[in-house]
């Protein structure tokens, strides 16, 4: 078995780190595995209020793990089985999960590495940062759970550029589309992605749950209409009246 996806938990922050550095920590099929449980964990956790998602030894992702390609690809069920059970287990755990998810990313960010950045909530890169899905080059298309993601997270032309052309584009170009929302000298990103995750914890918890699931019913195609019978069900809750004392008292609030 080659790789880990490792969980680390301080206080109410989660990192959650892509660990196999002598493939820039191309994702095997243990790893997609490790993801749908790390994840699953942590939407049932009542301590941690934010998570931070990183690739070993400067780079995020540079895909999947191609050594292990010929056990199971040449033959539907197994190739099914592997995008629909492995990879889509382990993407759709991190978009089930509540809590918010912050990108680190560093150097190589390729097929499997822009799927999973897609699952996050906010996207950090290093002016060095490389994004594509090249996988022409190898004789497949995308999944179609997976290349709906990505199409809806970078837009329908990046996705095109990067499933057409096997094109490689840089980070400012993925941050003028609106794939990332801050892109920082090299050096600088492990510190500005800690920076956010620790702000997020200092907001109120709840808020950002309600706010996810009604982020994620939105993209679902839910209208916002089926989402009112229960929109306003925190009225009464600690959190929201701790949140408008705290305003009207010119203090900090305690969530």
């Amino acid at each position: 078995m080659s790789g880990q996806v490792r969980l680390i938990v301080e206080g109410s922050t989660a990192q959650v780190t892509l660990s196999n550095p002598a493939k820039f920590n191309a994702m095997s099929r243990a790893m997609w595995r490790e993801l749908r449980q790390v994840f699953t964990g942590l939407q049932r956790s009542t301590e941690v209020r934010a998570v931070l998602v990183a690739g070993e030894g400067g780079h995020f992702c540079a895909g999947g793990d191609i050594a292990e390609y010929t056990d199971f690809r040449f033959h539907s069920e197994g190739l099914r089985d592997f995008h629909e059970s492995d990879v889509w287990g382990g993407l759709s755990a991190m978009q089930d999960c509540e809590l918010p998810i912050v990108a680190q990313i560093e150097g190589n960010c390729m097929g499997a590495g822009v799927e999973i950045a897609s699952c996050c909530d906010i996207r950090i890169a290093g002016q060095g940062a490389l994004f594509g899905a090249p996988i022409a080059k190898l004789g497949f298309p995308m999944a179609p759970r997976e290349a709906e993601l990505v199409a809806r997270e970078a837009g329908l032309a990046t996705a095109r550029q990067m499933l057409l052309e096997a094109a490689v584009l840089d980070a400012g170009t993925l941050l003028a589309r609106g794939f990332l929302h801050t892109v920082v000298a090299d050096a600088e990103v492990p510190a500005e992605t800690l920076s956010r995750v620790q702000r997020i914890t200092r907001l109120a918890p709840q808020a950002a749950r309600l706010n996810k699931q009604m982020l994620r019913a939105l993209a679902q195609g839910r209208t916002a209409e089926t989402l009112l019978p229960t929109a306003y069900d925190y009225a009464d809750s600690a959190e929201h009246r701790e949140g408008i004392a705290a305003f009207l008292a010119k203090r900090a609030p305690h969530f």
